[in-house]
């Protein structure tokens, strides 16, 4: 198929749905338009905005607006938006509007190409891997989107080369026209139920990242549902699907082969006569040494984000030297199973090891199933719970159960963990810390699971949960652990 063209938007009234940093960005460039280009009127309608145009959707006359621009947090089922639909008024995602605004690259005329990533886990390390490798390949780019500047601020930047951008499932929900050079989906498990109102159309939102690809459509080999999404993509001619697997990749895949990670799609020319027998290297697992987990291992999941941002890369035409240069370079960010502090002396006064070990980052189940791989069985205290979105944990505490000591469950949405607990894992030792007195609940949780642990322990906090009931952010939730940690056992610090 060809690729969608750009609709005009001067003069439309547009609805812009939620002030807050999605919200604000796009009124400054929706205002920052050149006068031919600018709609005729923008609104904004947020109740706790005190600079909002409309403080109630009771106020707003639908049948005056052209189009509605979305805040993520703005489900589909909100009653102004069924209205607009029953009405047929477009609704936009900021991505939407930002593919719409593209500038021309100040060296080469054109707009900037664009690669996304998107999954239940992983967004935000893979987007970030692929910032370092573009910026090792010597281009003048930004990981933007659900992580960094607003989209549609870098896409109206001339200077900047090309995008990687990391779009939520609520992003892509309503983005409608956006064609991406390459897009990744790293897996699809239960998550955001609430808002997408169903699994399907959660995974649904998510696949919307291949629709209208130029170059490759990235899939996980050992999520079946990411290759799927593929198959089930409108894509731009020529486009191809690309696996990346921990294992030895075959044709159009990138994968490992014993320690080096390894191309089998962008190696040669499609009529080289021995592209199919030979491979490049990307790069080795020294190379990601700096990621190792507590245990001195690279954790599987950190190679397979690697892969898939090596792929998108390689898409873009980048290098295998810049691919190896980029990873070297790269900096996770916080919150993901971060050593906060080895301690040696247990709560009983006896000598022995405990780990402290932070993932916030891990709001879903799916992440705290990876997260727990990464340490032994029977040995680890788990500080789970916080807000489910409509998730069940059924599967998480059924399948790594082996790997605890016992379990510290806190946040406000407790009833689902601890359903899981009572028919799937009654025999680990448990700790309910009440969700009142919010801001001690993270000190309290530290010193129940200080308590359980054993000579090698980790207490590892990794929710599995949303962290909006009772913290401001995952960020938030993890320093208050490191916070705790501090408080709880600071004076065992081994040095």
């Amino acid at each position: 198929m060809g690729c969608a063209a750009v609709t005009q938007i001067a003069g439309a009234r547009i609805l812009v749905l939620g002030l807050g940093v999605t919200g604000e960005s796009v009124v400054r460039a929706l205002n920052s338009l050149p006068h031919e280009q600018q709609p005729n009127a923008v609104w904004t309608l947020d109740v706790k905005a005190p600079n909002a145009t409309f403080a109630s959707a009771d106020e707003v006359d639908l049948e005056q607006v052209d189009l509605i621009i979305a805040s993520p947090g703005w489900a589909p089922s909100s009653e102004i938006l069924v209205s607009a639909a029953v009405r047929r008024i477009p609704t936009w995602s900021e991505i939407e509007l930002a593919w719409h605004l593209r500038v021309p690259n100040a060296v080469t005329g054109k707009p900037a190409p664009w690669l996304g990533v998107t999954g239940t886990n992983g967004k935000t390390t893979t987007v970030q891997m692929l910032e370092s490798i573009l910026t090792a390949d010597g281009q003048e780019t930004a990981a933007v989107g659900n992580v960094g500047r607003p989209v549609v601020e870098a896409a109206l930047d001339p200077a900047l080369d090309i995008l990687a951008l990391e779009l939520s499932s609520f992003q892509l929900h309503f983005t409608h026209s956006m064609s991406l050079v390459a897009g990744a989906v790293l897996n699809v498990a239960p998550d955001h139920i609430d808002w997408h109102g169903t699994y399907e159309d959660y995974a649904r939102a998510k696949g919307k990242i291949f629709d209208r690809a130029q170059v490759a459509c990235v899939y996980n080999t050992s999520d079946p549902l990411t290759r799927t999404l593929v198959e089930d993509a409108d894509v731009c001619d020529g486009a191809r699907a690309i696996g990346f697997t921990l294992g030895a990749p075959k044709r159009s895949e990138l994968g490992m082969v014993e320690d080096v990670l390894c191309d089998r799609a962008f190696h040669l020319p499609h009529d080289h006569p021995e592209r199919h027998s030979s491979a490049a290297e990307l790069a080795t697992l020294a190379d990601l040494a700096h990621l190792a987990g507590p245990t001195g291992q690279v954790p599987p999941h950190v190679i397979a984000n690697a892969l898939a941002a090596a792929a998108l890369a390689r898409a873009a035409g980048v290098d295998a030297k810049s691919v190896r240069a980029g990873l070297r370079s790269f900096s996770p960010g916080g919150h993901r199973i971060a050593l906060i502090a080895s301690y040696g002396v247990l709560a009983d006064g006896s000598l022995g090891a405990v780990s402290f070990v932070d993932d916030s980052k891990a709001t879903n189940a799916h992440a705290a199933a990876a997260s727990l791989d990464s340490f032994a069985d029977s040995h680890v205290v788990w500080i789970a719970g916080g807000l489910a979105k409509g998730a069940t944990f059924d599967e998480l505490v059924a399948s790594r159960r082996d790997k605890l000591r016992a379990a510290v469950i806190i946040g406000v949405d407790q009833q689902p963990m601890l359903k899981a607990f009572a028919q799937y894992a009654p025999e680990v030792p448990l700790t309910v810390v009440d969700p009142t007195e919010a801001e001690s609940v993270m000190h309290r949780a530290v010193q129940a699971a200080y308590r359980y642990a054993q000579a090698d322990d980790v207490v590892l906090m990794a929710p599995a949960c949303a962290s909006m009931d009772q913290f401001s952010s995952y960020a938030d939730r993890g320093d208050s652990f490191a916070a705790a940690v501090g408080l709880v056992v600071g004076t065992a610090k081994v040095e």
